[in-house]
């Protein structure tokens, strides 16, 4: 046992290293590709022809724009929904649970072809990107429900709703000051968790016609092989972000709750 006991970190150290290597290897590639500039040459050109592409920086605004449209509809209509379903209906969980997950069911090509066969709104709305945050809700969904949800389990609801209420306050100011701020971690996470998304959609624009950021990838692919590697390593980057906020994040409200207990 004992002799297992010391072969084991070595195992794992091999395994992690391996893992590594093989995430790695591939985003090294890209990365030294990008910087290839023909023969032996290797330099920053692709970069710097990205830098002065305003085709980028506009796709890659809207879908920044696209992110926040996102997140601002999403937290207006879960967070009183699933605030409402932990505290007047929990029975209804299941169904809420369901409902959650039909975006990891249904492929993205069916929705878009759903939403433009279904939905006729008006021009001012459809006709622009800002349609697309219909579709992003719905794909964000099972992310931000989850976020919603973890974070609302570790609230006690009841107690917060009855103390704010003997305090004079309506819903709105309950929502607004009392329990949003007790779901600053669950919020940010799936924040940026739907900033990942959008960032990385492409389905929904490209069908529906809009240069988003991944549409724009997509574009240069087929342009410039080099060029595409740079917005690539870019994307991933932009994710990798929004990750490590959501570590930090959770991170920050598990020490928070170590804190409260000692």
């Amino acid at each position: 046992m004992s002799a297992a006991r010391r072969r084991l970190p070595w195992s794992g150290t091999v395994l992690l290293l391996v893992v590594g290597l093989y995430f790695s290897l591939p985003l090294l590639a890209t990365g030294v590709f990008s910087l290839w500039e023909g023969g032996d040459r290797y330099g920053m050109s692709a970069y710097v022809s990205l830098v002065h592409q305003d085709a980028l920086w506009e796709s890659l605004w809207l879908s920044l724009r696209l992110a926040l449209e996102t997140i601002a509809l999403s937290m207006v209509v879960l967070v009183p929904a699933v605030f409402w379903m932990h505290l007047r209906a929990p029975r209804m969980k299941p169904l809420f649970d369901f409902i959650s997950v039909l975006p990891f069911v249904v492929p993205p090509i069916v929705l878009v072809a759903g939403l433009t066969a279904l939905f006729h709104g008006p021009d001012w709305f459809v006709g622009t990107p800002n349609y697309l945050v219909v579709p992003y809700v719905i794909l964000a969904l099972p992310y931000t429900y989850r976020a919603l949800d973890v974070g609302m389990r570790a609230l006690d609801l009841r107690t917060l709703t009855e103390a704010s209420h003997s305090l004079g306050a309506g819903w709105g100011t309950f929502l607004l000051r009392v329990l949003v701020p007790n779901l600053t971690s669950a919020l940010a996470g799936a924040a940026l968790l739907t900033i990942a998304i959008v960032m990385g959609e492409f389905t929904f624009a490209n069908v529906l016609l809009f240069n988003t950021f991944a549409v724009y990838i997509n574009y240069i692919g087929q342009t410039s092989a080099t060029e595409a590697a740079a917005l690539t390593l870019l994307s991933f980057l932009i994710t990798w972000l929004a990750m490590l906020g959501v570590l930090l994040s959770g991170r920050g409200k598990g020490q928070a709750q170590m804190g409260g207990a000692h």
